[in-house]
């Protein structure tokens, strides 16, 4: 009988003892930092790799220029005027924007300095693109830009 009780302590040890041994501690930084080795979003990704590292740079670009232009007046006066379906159509284009926004927040949030900068950067180009008017649909003089957040 005591052979079966240590037989158990042996079966309830193991899992804790083989779940811990082959992970790896992870640091999250909780402050800015330089470097391409990082983790943005995903675990694991982009990794090491400078490729994947100026992937994910570009990926955060393009996320805010998207940003700018859903929140631009263009998409904003074509979806808002008239119907249900309109108003539906305005209410999916904002839903779409704040979890975008939001899917962006949670990028900065591996304090990569890089990453703020091309965030920054996509902000930019989307507001000079889609709201300042280089693409049309810019405000008129006098007008106020709405908040990029609401």
């Amino acid at each position: 009988m005591a052979d079966m009780g240590r037989h158990g302590m042996a079966m309830a040890m193991a899992p804790a003892a083989a779940g811990g041994a082959g992970r790896r501690k992870r640091y999250m930084h909780m402050t800015f930092y330089w470097g391409k080795n990082s983790e943005i979003l995903f675990t694991g990704w982009p990794g090491a790799s400078g490729g994947m590292y100026a992937l994910a740079l570009a990926a955060v670009f393009a996320l805010a220029v998207l940003l700018e232009f859903l929140g631009s007046p263009r998409v904003q006066e074509s979806s808002s005027l008239g119907s249900r379906r309109r108003r539906a159509t305005t209410a999916a284009v904002h839903a779409v924007r704040v979890g975008l926004a939001y899917l962006l927040m949670l990028a900065l949030m591996s304090f990569n300095v890089s990453v703020l900068l091309a965030a920054v950067a996509g902000h930019a180009a989307g507001f000079l693109a889609f709201r300042a008017g280089l693409c049309g649909g810019g405000y008129k003089k006098g007008e106020l830009a709405p908040a990029a957040c609401c």
